[in-house]
């Protein structure tokens, strides 16, 4: 019991500090919305000159601090004036990347800087041993952090509280729009709290350095402990913080002592706390506002066969007659483009920020090494094994990201990745011993391919295999898989309503990124003969998806540009030659370059690459004599390769280049694909959909304390048009919410052709015939306009998860589609971005996007607004067709009353949540009730006040 309780009070002053940091992690999330994973490495900047003021430059400790605090302030002030103002309006994703490239830069800093070696600091706290009772001893040391915690909290509650600064922050927090109507900065109280809370891990990082040693590392990691605690705390509450973050100290002291031969334990409390958290408070749908952020683009995933088989040629040359420290490069960059390519899939397409993949790529690596460590199997035997053990992994992972998103995504992840780390891949018990995993030469099919005997064969087999990957990447791009994944990332609240499963393109994802992560860190991995899996760290991770953000997180060629970019990669490599230890500058030029193209280009390299070539393209195309020009510019650029592989001593590749540039001149110019219309679509037969009823029996939908739906019944039959109409805040939209599924409801039940559908998840009831389109339009603004139909029309079976990887097609597109289309006038926009669009011809693709199911039971919500007279006209003709020409039963709720009447059979008027009027349209437009509804008169006798409805 005694050591039970020594153990907790040691526990007390790690905790204090977690609470310290914890609290600038709020701050500066309520000031400015944003999770600041660079929190750790700005306190680390503040203990550093600390150091530097009070070892090298003798003066006194309080002084060096207080300096050391304030520089960590200003640099959060700076870091938010500089670069996260100008990314206010992109997503969250591209945010959370931006604090990455700060952690990545400041740590490489330090670490250029004063190396990774640790240092011992004396504590400048009184560390005698104190008797609490017993033979219970603790230093003075912790108690003295418990007690700065609780005093910097209750002065944080205090003035965020009852402070005019505080009630700011709150009031912007809230809601921005409105707090700068009343003369709020929202741009200066942003500065102020990221001054404070960056002010708070400067403090933090200076009083904990005596307890875990000084070590950009360890500084830059406080901050995954300390997130624990501020998640707990829901980002919000200073005084659940300090509890929080005690006892995640005490819990981690506790576990470190039961489990001493196992230490990487206790330091994965803090991560096992938030999976936990985070599974039991995450969210199913996210919220509006997350869906309206701009996200990065992403290519089509079409092959240019030319460009791939030229470049698959120089680099075979190059791995075949290299050097081998150059072939060593090479495999390095092969491998960790593979590595990126499950980046691609899982956060480009995908939109889920994982900052466990190269967590995920050891664990590939760990177990195909084992298997051929300890029972000899051969390469490809431990290889496939490996890969296929680390995809229940991913999507073991991915069950989490079912009911999170986002920054809280990204702060799962990173903890799961950084458990793993510590009690799997730091355990010498599970890795071999301090040697390592020792494995035999690696054969395939009896062929050595030994990295070491034989490099370039080694390098031909990561090169086949990126090769794979990348058509098989294409093939998920382009079939019916990828458009679900784009849809989810784009848009769930969308995808769900189209009946695409959220849960399984998660799953899905999550499951292909691992595999593909498994084959690069395996690849990766049996590089050597001794295997060592400390390298795959948490910081490897973010590293990997600043490398992505850089090649460009939604395109193939995307990985290849960041890979070289690897720790050991190409670019190391060509460092190296202009002097020893160049190459240690890699990771600061990669953090620079993350912020940079944040803050320029979110698409990253290959997006920037492309527009220069149609832009070098262009030109040449618009010379006299474009054959000549684009003959001298090829010649021009195989003579520059060409001397640089005289320059490395590589003759072979000088010949494939001259044969790929006579290839260039000879062959026909390549041209983008023509342009898709409905003649080129195949075109299913048209057919009436199934009929169904649907029947609302006292549907009632509360928000809080506030009734938005109060008992409201109806029947929606098929072949008929019933209109939803009242003035605004009467509860349509929450009506039609409650009825897809999105909304609960509190009372009342649904029943569908005689069964009760009430308790169905949205996917199942848009899977039996209820589709909905939206008051916002949420299409999905990354896709074309024909990817936006087929995302809705394709079948939701499960093989074409497993086909696309092979094969991706692309089945019929319904008659209600190309009906629509043709309509709509959209035949000419098949392959316009969304977001290139016209608000009205996007209202149109929304209205048609909801059709393309072939829906039974069809909800409109608002579709005419917005719309021209002509284009109402047309909508109002295609409604009519709906219900009459293929018996799709219509609930329309609509603002334009006489688009309303005009197409109606039945029309319900709602006010405050209640039915107040029902029947025919001419019923309707004479009831006094209706009228004194929308006008606000008690004894209304002109019934011509109808038509001004709005």
């Amino acid at each position: 019991m005694e050591d039970l309780i020594r153990f907790a009070l040691v526990g007390l002053g790690v905790g204090a500090m977690y609470v310290l940091m914890a609290q600038g992690l709020i701050a500066i999330y309520r000031g400015s919305g944003i999770l600041n994973f660079a929190l750790g490495s700005i306190g680390m900047v503040g203990v550093y000159v600390e150091w530097e003021l009070n070892v090298n430059r003798k003066l006194p400790f309080l002084v060096a601090a207080l300096i050391g605090v304030l520089v960590s302030a200003g640099l959060g002030a700076l870091v938010q004036m500089y670069i996260m103002r100008p990314l206010r309006h992109r997503s969250s994703l591209i945010r959370v990347v931006a604090t990455l490239g700060i952690l990545l830069t400041l740590q490489s800093l330090a670490i250029l800087r004063y190396t990774s070696v640790p240092k011992s600091i004396k504590s400048a706290l009184p560390v005698n041993r104190v008797n609490v009772f017993g033979d219970v001893f603790v230093t003075a040391e912790r108690l003295i952090l418990v007690v700065i915690a609780i005093v910097v909290t209750l002065g944080m509650y205090l003035l965020y509280r009852y402070t005019k600064f505080g009630l700011a922050t709150s009031a912007v927090a809230e809601n921005e729009r409105v707090a700068s109507s009343l003369g709020l900065s929202p741009n200066r109280i942003a500065v102020f709290n990221w001054a404070l809370g960056s002010g708070l891990a400067g403090l933090a990082a200076i009083l904990i350095a005596p307890i875990v040693t000084l070590q950009p590392t360890v500084m830059t990691g406080l901050v995954l402990a300390a997130t624990a605690t501020a998640l707990v705390a829901g980002f919000r509450s200073f005084p659940l913080a300090l509890l929080a973050g005690l006892l995640i100290g005490v819990c981690e002291s506790e576990v470190n002592m039961q489990f001493p031969d196992l230490p990487g334990v206790g330091k994965a409390v803090p991560f096992v706390f938030i999976v936990i958290w985070m599974v039991v408070r995450g969210q199913a749908i996210p919220q509006r506002d997350y869906l309206l952020q701009k996200l990065p683009s992403i290519g089509n995933g079409r092959m240019r066969w030319s460009l791939l088989v030229t470049t698959v040629a120089i680099v075979g040359a190059l791995l075949l007659s290299s050097p081998n420290v150059w072939v060593d490069a090479y495999v390095v960059t092969i491998c960790f483009a593979i590595l990126l390519l499950s980046v691609v899939v899982l956060t480009g397409y995908t939109g889920q920020l994982s900052l466990a993949q190269f967590a995920i790529a050891g664990f590939g690596a760990f177990v195909a090494g084992r298997l051929a460590s300890t029972q000899g199997w051969p390469f490809i035997v431990c290889l496939v094994i490996g890969v296929t053990a680390t995809v229940p992994l991913g999507i073991l992972l991915a069950l989490p990201a079912i009911r999170t998103r986002g920054i809280n995504l990204a702060i799962i992840t990173l903890g799961l990745g950084t458990a793993l780390e510590l009690i799997v891949f730091a355990n010498q018990n599970l890795t071999g011993g301090v040697q390592g995993t020792l494995i035999d030469s690696p054969t395939l099919f009896g062929y050595p391919i030994d990295a070491g005997a034989h490099p370039g064969r080694y390098g031909i087999v990561t090169l086949v295999g990126l090769v794979l990957m990348v058509l098989m990447v294409g093939n998920l791009r382009r079939g019916r898989s990828g458009r679900r994944l784009i849809a989810v990332r784009t848009n769930e609240r969308a995808a769900a309503a189209l009946g695409i499963s959220v849960r399984s393109a998660k799953l899905y994802a999550f499951g292909v990124a691992a595999g593909l992560a498994a084959l690069g860190g395996v690849l990766l991995a049996f590089r050597q003969t001794s295997l060592g899996f400390a390298g795959y760290t948490a910081f490897g991770s973010i590293t990997l998806v600043a490398n992505a953000v850089i090649g460009g997180l939604g395109y193939l060629a995307g990985p290849a540009f960041g890979g070289t970019i690897a720790s050991g990669g190409l670019d190391a490599r060509i460092l190296d030659n202009f002097g020893d230890g160049v190459s240690r500058w890699i990771p600061l030029i990669g953090g620079v370059s993350v912020i940079l193209l944040v803050l320029l280009n979110q698409d990253g390299v290959v997006k920037e690459t492309i527009g220069q070539a149609g832009l070098v393209r262009s030109m040449l195309q618009k010379a006299k004599r474009p054959r000549m020009a684009t003959s001298i510019f090829v010649i021009v650029v195989s003579v520059f390769f060409m001397w640089l592989a005289w320059l490395w001593h590589v003759w072979q590749v000088a010949v494939v280049i001259a044969v790929c540039a006579v290839i260039k001149l000879v062959r026909k110019p390549w041209s983008p694909p023509p342009p898709t219309t409905l003649d080129d679509a195949v075109v299913a037969e048209q057919t009436r959909v199934a009929p169904r009823t649907l029947e609302v029996q006292g549907a009632t939908v509360r928000y809080g304390g506030t009734t938005a739906v109060n008992q409201v019944s109806l029947t929606i039959t098929p072949g008929e048009i019933l209109g939803l109409i009242g003035p605004n805040g009467a509860g349509k939209t929450s009506f039609i919410d409650a009825v897809t599924g999105f909304t609960p409801m509190s009372e009342g039940r649904l029943i569908l052709d005689g069964n009760d559908i009430t308790d169905w998840a949205t996917v199942k009831r848009a899977r039996n015939g209820i589709a909905r389109s939206f008051q916002s339009l949420e299409l999905f603004e990354d896709s074309s306009v024909i990817d936006n139909l087929r995302a809705a029309s394709d079948p939701r079976d499960f093989l074409s998860y497993l086909r696309d990887l092979v094969y991706p097609v692309s089945p019929p597109l319904p008659a209600e589609v190309v009906s629509a289309v043709r309509e709509f006038k959209l035949g000419d926009d098949l392959d316009t971005q969304v977001e290139d669009l016209s608000y009205g011809k996007r209202r149109l693709l929304a209205i048609a996007r909801a059709v393309a199911g072939q829906p039974s039971i069809l909800l409109l919500d608002e579709p005419a607004a917005g719309l021209t007279e002509s284009e109402t006209a047309e909508l109002a003709h295609l409604v009519k067709r709906l219900a009459s020409e293929w018996g799709m039963a219509v609930l329309l709720v609509e603002h334009d009353i006489n688009f309303v009447m005009s197409v109606c059979d039945q029309i319900v008027v709602l006010d405050f949540g209640k039915k107040i009027s029902e029947g025919t349209p001419d019923v309707v437009r004479n009831d006094p009730i209706v009228i004194a509804a929308y006008l606000g008169e008690d004894d209304p006798t002109d019934d011509e006040h109808l038509g001004v409805m709005a």
